[in-house]
């Protein structure tokens, strides 16, 4: 499990072109996991709702992934890299194994979007840079539509 103390830690001392390619890493980490979320919930019958968010989701980060590395090349002339592990991606596939557990599965993924909402808030807080500032406000912003289009599905599913 990610410690979000220590990635905030490391966030607040990247420079803008290090925060940029994590955020690149983020939004590919984040398009695996609600790829294969949409693969498995359609697998289990859960009906194409849920498969449907999962996957607008999955192609929104990859979308965003694609556009950043763009810009990443053309002002660094590289290939963005990081190694810190993205905060907004837990590891909630191994608790979609059985139709039953597609609440706790939003939840999951739901309190992994607020809490990257809410670190991004406290780094563009914390940061002098005003680049990384807006950086940070963007990355929380996207943070939090995700977990609206997560929070409508999961009161959808009601008691």
């Amino acid at each position: 499990m990610i410690d979000v103390d220590d990635v905030i830690d490391m966030l607040s001392k990247l420079s803008y072109e290090e925060a940029l390619a994590y955020w690149i890493s983020g939004e590919k980490e984040e398009a695996k996991l609600y790829g294969e979320l949409a693969e498995r919930a359609r697998a289990l019958g859960l009906g194409e709702s849920i498969a449907r968010v999962f996957e607008k989701l999955s192609k929104d980060s990859q979308r965003h992934a694609e556009e950043l590395t763009k810009i990443f090349r053309k002002n660094f002339s590289r290939e963005p890299k990081t190694d810190i592990p993205p905060v907004e991606v837990l590891s909630v596939l191994d608790k979609f194994e059985r139709a039953d557990q597609i609440k706790e599965v939003l939840e999951a993924a739901m309190g992994s979007e607020l809490t990257a909402h809410k670190v991004y808030k406290l780094l563009a807080e914390k940061v002098k840079d005003e680049r990384l500032k807006e950086l940070y406000l963007r990355l929380a912003d996207v943070e939090r539509l995700h977990y609206e289009a997560l929070k409508e599905e999961y009161e959808k599913l009601g008691d």
